[in-house]
């Protein structure tokens, strides 16, 4: 509990910080700090200082637990087979887990932002995990279908089964 009190004290400190908010890029610029704060004490909580990697600096992180192999160019009309499973970020249940059924398709410029900018970091037969930002991911937009609030924080395991150009 005291740990929740703490991030909201310092989403606070931010939003206020900020003077007043007017437009959707300053709500996403306030969404996205709030969104690192939580995302670092996550891995620095968990022990993953020395694995997860920031790509770029866009505020998501990823490990990679098999890279696989070939030398597929990816684009947005590359075709990705994957098996995946998602959860909030810290929630032990998952949203989404489709391993071990179908594994669908997908033109990567038709997936979330996250998954278009770590897909590329691995190769066919990878694994890689995914912490992704509200921002990178589906933003203010909850997803009722999948039970995901406003601004949620994403963890994905995905393995890439097959790349198609």
């Amino acid at each position: 509990m005291g740990k929740i009190l703490l991030l909201s004290f310092i989403v606070g400190i931010i939003i206020s910080g900020c003077g007043k908010v007017n437009t959707l890029a300053d709500n996403a610029r306030l969404q996205a700090a709030a969104d690192s704060i939580i995302i670092h004490k996550y891995i620095t909580d968990n022990n993953l200082t020395g694995v997860a990697k920031e790509i770029k600096t866009t505020g998501e992180f990823y490990i990679i637990d098999t890279l696989g192999t070939g030398s597929a160019l990816f684009t947005s009309s590359t075709l990705v087979t994957v098996g995946y499973k998602g959860s909030l970020l810290g929630s032990s249940s998952t949203f989404i887990n489709n391993f071990g059924v179908f594994h669908p398709s997908f033109a990567l410029g038709t997936v979330i932002q996250g998954w278009q900018l770590g897909l590329p970091l691995i190769k066919k037969g990878g694994t890689i995990r995914l912490i992704v930002p509200s921002g990178y991911a589906y933003g203010p937009y909850p997803q009722s279908d999948y039970g995901l609030p406003a601004n949620a924080i994403l963890d994905f395991t995905i393995k890439l089964y097959d790349i198609t150009n």
